[in-house]
């Protein structure tokens, strides 16, 4: 498979994102991951910072590079000049979402197909939002978050956030 871009807003990544990026990395000449940049969404970690996790922990994926976009996905898609997204799905609910994604993707850009990619069942249960839950309640994310991604959460947890 050629190039393709995983996006999402990696706030925080955990290792359920990582698992997709290796095993897409293995079947995809390059993967682009491409981190959400929205404005009206209120994040817990900066831009900067997530491009700066991910970079950190994909650095030895030789064909894995990061990047920021703050358009339309198959904007961002087209502008890169890239055919595939990659999706991953959790749970039966996580389909009926990123059907409805990927159908009106289609719908706007054509030439642009959605690859959809099961969870290890390690990471089925995993979120974002349920690692910033457990942190904020004082829980051990350590198994579910890299050691560089469980440091700064503690961080901004401890401190209030920003």
């Amino acid at each position: 498979m050629p190039q393709a871009i995983y996006p999402g807003s990696f706030d925080p990544i955990t290792n359920g994102h990582m698992d997709i990026i290796r095993r897409a990395s293995t079947i995809c000449d390059e993967v682009i991951v491409a981190i959400s940049n929205n404005p009206s969404k209120k994040a817990l970690f900066t831009i900067e910072e997530r491009l700066a996790f991910v970079k950190e922990l994909t650095k030895d994926i030789p064909n894995v590079t990061v990047e920021s976009f703050n358009t339309l996905l198959v904007e961002y898609v087209a502008s890169r000049n890239v055919k595939v997204i990659i999706r991953g799905l959790r749970a039966l609910t996580d389909f009926e979402m990123e059907f409805q994604m990927a159908l009106i993707n289609k719908k706007l850009k054509k030439d642009i197909e959605t690859v959809f990619m099961v969870t290890c069942t390690d990471y089925s249960y995993l979120s974002s939002s349920i690692i910033k839950e457990i942190a904020s309640f004082g829980g051990d994310i350590s198994a579910l978050v890299s050691p560089i991604v469980n440091e700064a959460l503690m961080k901004k947890i401890g401190s209030g956030g920003e």
